[in-house]
């Protein structure tokens, strides 16, 4: 009897909670799945399921899931993820990574500063400043001469340290939810069926941002890496349950020069250049700028048309200033997202959905928690583009259209049009948007754990 009335209550609460416990994925949960003969497959061993996004059109995404024995790594310096990259081509592989893995370090593993890379450079920050300065150089031509050389020299000098390619058929993975990899620019360049999961990647800095005075009306500081790229015709990527951010080395606690933030961070995840087939899930997404860029160019001159089909469910977006995502040309499926947008943030809010030039973006069932005094209408930005589609999104719990809200604020000569050229197929679940703020909080990021 006690059992039996247990089981009531939990069904009359299931009831009214509806799909919140429900429908969570097994990709979601940190139990792990299962085999043909019901063995348990570790996380490091796990492949993107059937239907899981762009990522899983064709042949799938499995990574390094099919690797041998001799082809496991655990890492824990930068070093030995060099050396696990470079080992066996492209024969599956597993890397799995321990502790905080620091990438701005010398081949003993002893920290390299900014001042390490521009030593014998002849750069000094300094002199740029004076040398650049719009009151004296102007803000018609682009710095060139003695220290915009030296700059470059020594930004060379880190990308070679802090660049690393993830070769194709591999999977990378946190050991436990406390791994991470700090001050590292990944890329998945060119390679296919690339999995990363259960990692924080933080940091990603430049220690030499350059100065433009020719990007926007006032000149513009442009840093160089991504936390990770997938670019020049990478597929079959799957990035799921990390963490993502720049903390503790935020933006806004970086100066001032020339009256423009002096920006050390560029992207989160950023696909381009005729990349395809990625499927982005259950991440959070924290203390970060400029997050999603997908598409890099106006012109589709690089392979874009056709390519850049990319999936994002259910990841949280929190304290982001802008690219959740700025879409170009792909097919970009954006659904059961939370986005916590705050007022007072450590990154200033710009928007979130950017409408760029041929894109195609399907935002459904995603959830806004938007402070006060911030508009529905500042969630879009249009760069060039004309269509969108938005259903069932919600805005603080109640169901927004966002294009309507949009199209109200501009004038009609600018509204954008329904989207009528496509709809995604490549889902296994969609949660009702009222649902997806605990879901999301709850199961978005490194939660999960390989099991040794």
């Amino acid at each position: 009897m006690p059992h039996r009335r247990i089981r009531a209550a939990w069904t009359a609460a299931l009831a009214v909670t509806g799909s919140l416990l429900l429908s969570i994925p097994a990709s979601a949960t940190p139990t792990p799945r299962y085999d043909a003969a019901h063995h348990p497959v570790p996380l490091e061993r796990q492949v993107l399921p059937d239907r899981d996004g762009w990522a899983a059109l064709g042949p799938g995404t499995t990574g390094g899931s099919a690797a041998r024995r001799q082809h496991v790594y655990d890492v824990r310096t930068r070093a030995q993820l060099v050396a696990a990259f470079a080992e066996a081509g492209t024969q599956p592989k597993i890397i799995r990574v321990h502790g905080d893995l620091e990438a701005n370090v010398d081949a003993d593993n002893r920290p390299l500063t900014c001042a390490d890379y521009a030593a014998g450079t002849g750069y000094s920050l300094e002199q740029y400043l004076e040398d650049f300065d719009p009151a004296s150089y102007g803000r018609d031509a682009e710095p060139a001469g003695p220290q915009e050389d030296a700059r470059q020299a020594a930004a060379a000098r880190q990308a070679a340290v802090i660049r690393m390619d993830i070769p194709s058929n591999t999977t990378i993975v946190g050991a436990d939810r406390r791994s991470s990899i700090t001050g590292a620019a990944l890329r998945v360049n060119g390679s296919t069926n690339v999995i990363v999961r259960n990692l924080t990647l933080r940091d990603a800095a430049d220690c030499f941002p350059a100065w433009d005075p020719t990007d926007g009306d006032e000149g513009n500081w442009n840093s160089e890496y991504d936390l990770l790229q997938v670019i020049n015709g990478a597929t079959h990527v799957w990035v799921n349950h990390a963490a993502l951010t720049d903390a503790p080395n935020l933006d806004n606690n970086q100066p001032s020069y020339f009256g423009r933030p002096y920006q050390v961070h560029d992207g989160a995840v950023d696909v381009t250049n005729g990349s395809d087939l990625v499927t982005i899930s259950y991440n959070r997404f924290t203390d970060h700028d400029k997050l999603l860029l997908i598409g890099s160019t106006d012109s589709p001159t690089r392979g874009d048309p056709g390519k850049l089909r990319v999936t994002l469910h259910h990841n949280l977006f929190a304290d982001v200033g802008q690219r959740a995502p700025r879409v170009r040309y792909g097919q970009v499926d954006l659904y059961n997202n939370h986005y916590r947008i705050r007022q007072q943030s450590s990154v200033p809010y710009v928007y979130s959905l950017g409408v760029g030039v041929s894109s195609h973006l399907y935002a459904e069932a995603n959830a806004f928690s938007l402070a006060r005094g911030i508009p529905t209408a500042s969630l879009i930005q249009v760069y060039g583009g004309t269509e969108l589609v938005t259903v069932r999104n919600t805005v603080n719990g109640r169901r927004v259209n966002l294009l309507a809200a949009y199209n109200r604020s501009v004038p009609a000569e600018e509204e954008l049009r329904r989207d009528t050229s496509w709809r995604p197929t490549l889902r296994r679940h969609v949660d009702p948007p009222q649902a997806v703020p605990r879901l999301v909080d709850r199961w978005a990021g490194p939660l999960l754990r390989t099991g040794r």
